[in-house]
């Protein structure tokens, strides 16, 4: 019920060459290695599988064991880092940069984020305004220990400053050599067609969405993605595996696994609420069986499902330890059969959250300090 297969994601091999031809630092150490898609309609390569450092790398997880994800990650064949200035307040890139130091930069693909408030939380030490773009890259590039992003994104859409300023500052860090292209995180179709339309005048490449996606979280299917595919704008989707729920780690009726992120009171447990509850996870227990016909486990299966979507160019997964990340890494290629893909929709029937509303109703109505 599934097979690896090079990937014909998003972009006719007839037009741009076969995929799967990616330069990265090292030679995978396992099965078929990673696979490698165009990010949106730019010339772009990145990994599928993306390795990024949200709620781990300066929290939950020590520096040295950050280092040894990362080190797994390149070991794996994956290229393409995302981070953000906001993780851990500025400390998750500087544990990145930290753990790619030496590694050729020409290899690899390093994105990050600005909106959230970093630093003392000032009054304007948050949003799109051109003085936090500004000030906000620098920082980055500094604790990234890098001169250039290959990707620098709007982590959500500011509604207090003027959607012009704001493109105007990513096009003076993009002709400035601070970053190579930009993408936007958690905008709606409108915002995501505005933003594009700014750029394209600008001379600059909006090339990317990085919103929510997964078995569960589906929001983005009605209008993001078919905006996305017109205007040639690739998906980077995160929570794949819906903050572990579609591991099927957590059971109807018992408590949360110690150490988990629904047991973390320090930020997981608020993320993952939404899933916790005994219909959603009788529902995902019932997809064990699918993912042993397809020789999945539950999380390579939710890492498969998103990247069957042809608009998604990769998953973000994390890691609080090494060996997660060889396990996810193998869903890279994997290619699940259409009827797999129907008993899917039919176990988890309604409890699939597709309303596109949702997107603006989780986005924040104004800066927060």
């Amino acid at each position: 019920m599934a097979s690896i297969m090079p990937c014909t994601c998003g972009r006719s091999q007839a037009a741009r060459g076969p995929h799967g031809t990616g330069v990265h630092a090292r030679t995978p150490t396992y099965g078929e290695g990673m696979e490698f898609r165009y990010l949106g309609n730019s010339g772009l390569k990145i990994s599928e599988i993306t390795y990024g450092n949200w709620l781990t790398h300066g929290s939950q997880v020590e520096n040295d064991v950050a280092t040894q994800c990362v080190r797994a990650a390149l070991d794996h064949g994956i290229s393409t880092f995302d981070t953000a200035d906001v993780y851990a307040n500025t400390k998750a890139e500087s544990v990145l940069g930290d753990a790619l130091h030496g590694e050729r930069r020409e290899s690899l693909e390093i994105f990050t984020k600005v909106y959230w408030p970093t630093g003392p939380g000032g009054k304007n030490d948050t949003g799109l305004s051109r003085k936090h773009i500004m000030e906000s890259i620098d920082g980055s590039l500094t604790r990234l220990r890098t001169d250039y992003v290959d990707l620098y994104q709007a982590h959500r859409y500011d509604t207090e400053t003027p959607l012009e300023e704001t493109m105007q500052a990513f096009g003076d860090v993009v002709r400035a050599g601070k970053a190579l292209y930009i993408g936007v995180s958690e905008w709606t179709a409108d915002q995501i067609r505005a933003g594009h339309e700014l750029a394209k005048d600008l001379g600059i490449q909006l090339i990317s969405s990085q919103p929510q996606y997964s078995m569960l979280w589906r929001v983005i299917e009605g209008e993001v993605v078919p905006t996305c595919e017109e205007l040639g704008i690739g998906q980077i989707v995160w929570s794949p595996i819906a903050q572990g729920v579609l591991t099927g780690k957590y059971v109807p009726g018992q408590a949360p696994p110690q150490g988990s992120r629904a047991a973390d009171e320090k930020g997981g447990a608020d993320m993952i609420k939404r899933f916790m509850n005994d219909d959603v996870l009788g529902r995902v227990q019932q997809l064990k069986p699918v993912a042993d016909e397809a020789g999945l486990s539950m999380a390579q299966l939710a890492v498969a499902w998103v990247l069957q979507n042809p608009n998604v160019s990769a998953a973000i997964v994390g890691a609080s330890r090494p060996e997660q990340v060889g396990e996810n890494v193998k869903a890279a290629g994997v290619r699940l059969e259409p009827e797999l893909m129907t008993r899917i929709d039919d176990v988890l029937g309604d409890i699939v959250e597709r309303d596109p509303g949702k997107t603006a109703e989780t986005a924040p109505k104004g800066r927060v300090v």
